[in-house]
């Protein structure tokens, strides 16, 4: 954490200054005990605060700080919280460390569209984010060495109420930085680290903030920064922007731009899960920087391949991203050549066999681009198996590659 911020909670009392750093660490948010630390600091701060501990931070009088740092029942309950909190941070003990302890640690990398952690970071929308938070937090409890990626939306997501008149009426709940778990990443210099993303004319920026979810780093993209033109500052406005064009620049800045900005902070990782097909681009740099270090396409797309994972969700065909070819055209010629591909070869990775004509499809390019899919539920995998059957050919081409609901097999899809 950096100082601007632990200046700001000046006013907390040094014998439990570690509610500073809880209050940073998600963790907090699925361990009722420490939820507790906050709440018996005043029930109706706790509950004027919406339970962000930040924001009760920041607003409570300073008088009930100084009650409890000089409570003797309060500064028990505060040591034993906080020595469980520093083991767990510890990383030692946990599931993956005794049952790979003869393995070095693969780090995986996560990437989604929005995560569902709490809502005083309004990430999200619904299921697929609330998987995605769920992936991190029991990620951390179990060990697993896991960075994850997303975006911080600066208007968060639409909230939809009735008005009096009693029609539907959507609302905007503007994400309150100074009272979200959010941290700045610094460069080596001490400001903002920004990254550029590559293969984008005219250039796209994001700074890179940070989520703590247990043991757990969160990165997230924000192009909401001066550097940016206005147009390229919305991109991270808003979950799910409608315009098509914007929508295709967040997926290429959050999958281009995001393995870039892995990179800059020196994470190096042997696999990624995609959670939906928005982030699916980060595959296709995978690609390219093993063509860059000289193999061929086709090798390089099998390597990367092998090591990714594509979860789905939307047992819809609308409800998959699916990209005019001008746009792909617009947006991706320079980046043929840097494949070692032509344009066909390229828009083969996302045509979808029953309807080739309708563009880049996302989920086709992300089903092929990776060896192992997951359905989020039973019921879930067995659509999606029906769905894009298509896409394995041969004598089986009509029968999904497995019919168990939660892991396919690595069948290689045409």
């Amino acid at each position: 954490m950096d100082d601007s911020i632990r200046n700001q909670f000046d006013h907390v009392p040094e014998r439990i200054s570690g509610l500073v750093d809880l209050a940073y660490n998600l963790w907090w948010s699925w361990n009722p005990e420490a939820r507790i630390l906050f709440k018996q600091l005043n029930h109706q701060a706790w509950k004027a605060s919406v339970h962000n501990p930040i924001r009760m931070l920041r607003e409570i009088p300073a008088e009930f700080l100084n009650r409890a740092a000089e409570n003797p029942a309060y500064c028990h309950r505060y040591d034993i919280i906080m020595r469980r909190f520093r083991k767990y941070m510890s990383a030692t003990g946990t599931w993956f460390s005794e049952e790979y302890a003869d393995r070095p640690p693969l780090t995986v990398a996560y990437f989604s569209a929005e995560y569902g952690l709490h809502h005083s970071l309004p990430i999200y929308a619904g299921g697929l984010g609330f998987l995605a938070g769920d992936h991190l937090k029991e990620a951390s409890d179990l060990g697993l060495p896991m960075v994850a990626v997303g975006f911080l939306y600066s208007q968060g997501y639409l909230h939809q109420q009735i008005n009096p008149d009693g029609w539907q009426e959507d609302v905007t709940e503007p994400l309150d930085r100074d009272a979200a778990p959010v941290t700045r990443v610094l460069d080596s210099d001490g400001e903002d680290l920004v990254v550029r993303v590559p293969h984008i004319d005219p250039p796209i920026y994001v700074a890179v903030r940070k989520v703590q979810v247990g043991r757990i780093p969160l990165y997230l993209l924000d192009t909401d920064i001066p550097c940016n033109d206005p147009q390229n500052r919305g991109i991270s406005s808003r979950l799910y922007a409608g315009d098509q064009e914007q929508r295709l620049r967040q997926e290429i800045v959050l999958g281009i731009g995001g393995r870039k900005v892995l990179h800059a902070l020196g994470i190096e990782y042997a696999a990624v899960h995609l959670n939906e097909g928005h982030p699916a681009f980060a595959l296709l740099e995978r690609v390219r920087e093993r063509v860059e270090r000289g193999m061929d396409f086709e090798a390089a797309l099998e390597e990367v391949r092998a090591t990714s994972v594509f979860t789905t969700h939307t047992p819809v065909p609308a409800g998959h991203d699916v990209f005019p070819v001008d746009l792909i055209d617009r947006y991706f010629a320079p980046y043929y050549q840097a494949l070692g591909i032509d344009r066909l070869r390229f828009l083969q990775l996302g045509v979808h066999p029953e309807s080739p004509a309708s563009g880049f499809n996302m989920t086709a390019f992300a089903l092929r681009a990776s060896a192992h899919h997951n359905g989020v539920s039973r019921a879930n995998g067995a659509v999606a198996c029906d769905m894009w059957k298509c896409l394995w050919p041969g004598p089986g081409k009509r029968r999904c590659p497995s019919t168990t609901s939660r892991t396919a097999s690595t069948s290689r899809p045409g």
